[in-house]
């Protein structure tokens, strides 16, 4: 099961006033519709369908009696309910066709329908059985409490951003209010943006935890401000390259990204933190700050490189994962990889 076929939000739609197959019309010729047409939107799936259908129950020894069978009726009901031109006039040079929509379509029509004559006296659909409205599919039904209800599952595109559609879909529902017929109302009944916001609000906050954690820190093992300052430096500038990355390799800001950003941020620390105390040691042997600076990084950048290496090369089974695991844990490893590298 993908996760990302699961529906993104979930509206229900009731009235005490109007009929269900109303409210299925409405869901079906206008409001899926109008979603369906949103950007990111991949599919709208109706629920509980409720579509108006005229059902004929006959009696079979009734209609025995008078000397027809089902398939009599049945014959008699698609004869009288064909479509078809009524005549044309021709002329010189044009030839009109004379149309008349004259299809049967309540249960009145149909019960009123000549189906044999008896004696003289014409024998009707409603004399041998029932004529009724019912539904298309008894069969099927959804409700929302205990209210009977038309759903709409709204599922997005693949590769596109949830809390964005999610958004959209709202929007129109504010747009399209005044054109809603009265007593309707419509419910969001689920939205996983709700869910999806909370835990990205939560990892945002980790990160930013982790960030002042980490410079606390180091200032506390350091005891100097300005070689403070550098891994302070150094994070924002790693995490900001890491989104920029992202955004071209068409990842989002998802749980997983996120906790990799929260990682990598220790990892960027720790070589900024080994590169800072080696060159504060030169700076106490007595060079130069810009002496310092080249002596130190050159002793240990090799050992820096190797560990960076070391670390990516850690992630690599995962980008060859299989299945839906395998596609999460891709934006995982890459996220962390290219923030280790910046």
């Amino acid at each position: 099961v993908n996760p990302a076929d699961a529906p993104i939000i979930t509206l229900a739609l009731h009235s005490s006033a109007l009929s269900p197959y109303q409210i299925n019309e409405f869901a079906e010729t206008r409001l899926a519709q109008r979603i369906s047409q949103l950007s990111g939107v991949g599919l709208v799936t109706i629920g509980g369908q409720q579509r108006s259908s005229v059902r004929i129950q006959v009696n079979p020894q009734l209609i025995g009696s008078y000397g027809l069978n089902f398939d009599d009726i049945r014959t008699i009901v698609e004869s009288a309910n064909t479509n078809q031109a009524k005549g044309t006039f021709d002329g010189d040079r044009l030839s009109y066709t004379i149309e008349s929509n004259d299809q049967l379509s309540t249960s009145e029509e149909f019960a009123n329908l000549i189906i044999a004559y008896k004696n003289g006296n014409p024998l009707r659909l409603k004399d041998v059985g029932q004529v009724i409205n019912d539904a298309e599919n008894t069969k099927q039904a959804a409700w929302m409490n205990d209210k009977k209800a038309i759903i709409l599952y709204v599922q997005k595109q693949p590769g596109s951003n949830i809390i964005q559609v999610a958004e959209r879909v709202k929007g129109l529902l504010k747009k399209i209010e005044p054109t809603i017929p009265k007593n309707l109302e419509i419910n969001i009944i689920s939205d996983r943006t709700t869910t999806i916001r909370s835990s990205v609000e939560e990892a945002q906050f980790e990160l930013l935890l982790a960030i002042l954690l980490v410079v606390a820190v180091n200032y506390f093992f350091l005891r100097k401000v300005s070689f403070t300052i550098i891994p302070s430096v150094v994070i924002p500038l790693s995490l900001i390259g890491t989104l920029g990355a992202m955004y071209l390799m068409g990842f989002s800001l998802n749980n997983l990204t996120i906790m990799a950003l929260v990682i990598a941020t220790g990892f960027v620390v720790d070589d900024a933190i080994v590169m800072i105390e080696n060159i504060s040691r030169f700076i106490e042997m007595g060079y130069s700050a810009f002496d310092a600076a080249l002596k130190g990084s050159s002793q240990i950048a090799f050992t820096i490189i190797s560990l960076t290496i070391s670390l990516i090369a850690v992630m690599i089974p995962l980008l060859f994962m299989g299945e839906v695991i395998g596609r999460l844990f891709k934006e995982f490893a890459l996220t962390l990889s290219v923030c280790i590298l910046i």
